[in-house]
């Protein structure tokens, strides 16, 4: 029998709960209405279902459950916002920030609207992988459409200042959005002290079902949105297509038990990760912790090994599954641009390795993940001297 693995890789996707999946089940089967057949009971109860979604997930950020528009996950509501914002505000606020470190989908959407001719200002970020505030302050002018900054980096885990700019925003008359996939449900939220106007949620992220997302919409007319896809007008005509309802139920379900648990679960993550934290300083107490120590999601250790080639760590850890540093959460090879923008140097990048521990990590894990890391640590750094 095949040995599974241990699982370090909670930031690239998270085991599905089976709570979820039992939430889920009955839309696979008996409650297969559409929601939006509204003439017969099978509509109906598909209808309550995302209706009952839509509390679950407001509740977890303190929204109203009538500004959940759900989508298929966090990068089409990220291009959603950024897309539909541009078209609706562009011709009277032709400018859009955001920051390097953001989501490869946010940093590619934001190149879409400068293709068609909208200014976009990318700010960098300090070496502890944080926005500078000042420099967020001086970019936001009177021609500033939204402001686009992640909650917590999906590379290197650290959380970034969302209420200071926020309100930065706010006095600009600039809307602000933040991509949440890594934050919802994990850390507290709240979309009115963070003075959001739109902010995007994935299920897989939460121990949800893939393939499904929200997009918190504050409701007003300021936030009006083009729809950047054509069909029946449905989620409040700015997200068209049937909706799948077991996969809204699962994200629903999701978001009612990250509620219930986020403080606890921090806890004890917190917990492990400062042992395993404190293993690796004793076999290297030359590595170098990537982003800011303090302000950083507890499940995220994003690390590098000077003088280890990451890819032979890698090969050397096979019974773990964690993300190189080279190229995390992307299809495209070479050396990781959120680390550039901190100032690691390609060397520094490469030997780097992404750690993530979440609600399925036990204490007998992470002595064993201790155990293999130590081993290969020792191993590769005897072969290099």
């Amino acid at each position: 029998m095949t040995v599974r693995p241990i699982y370090l890789d909670y930031q690239a996707t998270t085991p599905l709960d089976p709570r979820v999946l039992d939430a889920m089940m009955p839309f696979f089967t008996e409650k297969f209405g559409n929601p939006h057949s509204s003439t017969h009971a099978y509509g109906w109860e598909t209808e309550a279902a995302l209706d009952i979604a839509r509390q679950q997930v407001a509740s977890v950020i303190a929204a109203d459950e009538g500004e959940v528009i759900f989508t298929s996950g966090a990068t089409e509501a990220n291009n959603l916002v950024l897309k539909g914002v541009m078209d609706a505000w562009g011709k009277k606020r032709p400018h859009m920030v955001t920051v390097a470190t953001e989501h490869k989908c946010v940093l590619e959407a934001a190149a879409v609207c400068a293709h068609h001719g909208y200014d976009v200002t990318i700010l960098p970020v300090g070496g502890d992988g944080i926005v500078d505030l000042n420099r967020v302050e001086e970019a936001i002018t009177g021609s500033t459409a939204l402001v686009s900054v992640m909650a917590v980096n999906n590379e290197i885990g650290v959380i970034q200042p969302l209420a200071e700019i926020g309100r930065l925003a706010r006095t600009k008359g600039a809307l602000f959005h933040s991509d949440a996939a890594q934050a919802f449900g994990k850390t507290p939220l709240d979309v009115a002290d963070m003075q959001l106007d739109f902010m995007s949620i994935s299920g897989h992220k939460i121990y949800g079902p893939k393939g499904v997302g929200a997009l918190y919409k504050r409701s007003g007319r300021s936030t009006a949105l083009t729809p950047q896809m054509s069909g029946g007008g449905q989620e409040a005509g700015l997200r068209s297509g049937t909706q799948a309802p077991a996969l809204v139920a699962g994200l629903g379900a999701a978001s009612a038990l990250a509620a219930t648990d986020m403080m606890q679960e921090a806890r004890r993550l917190e917990s492990l990760m400062i042992r395993l934290k404190d293993a690796l300083f004793e076999i290297a107490p030359d590595i170098l912790i990537n982003g800011s120590e303090e302000k950083r999601w507890v499940g995220n250790l994003n690390v590098s090994f000077p003088g280890i080639d990451g890819d032979m760590l890698l090969a050397s850890v096979r019974h773990l599954a964690l993300s190189s540093g080279a190229a995390c959460a992307s299809a495209v090879s070479g050396p990781s641009y959120v680390l550039e923008a901190i100032g690691r140097s390609a060397a520094e990048s490469k030997a780097a390795l992404r750690i993530g521990i979440g609600r399925f990590t036990t204490d007998e894990e992470i002595d064993k993940a201790i155990a293999i890391l130590q081993s290969a640590i020792r191993t590769l750094r005897k072969g290099a001297a």
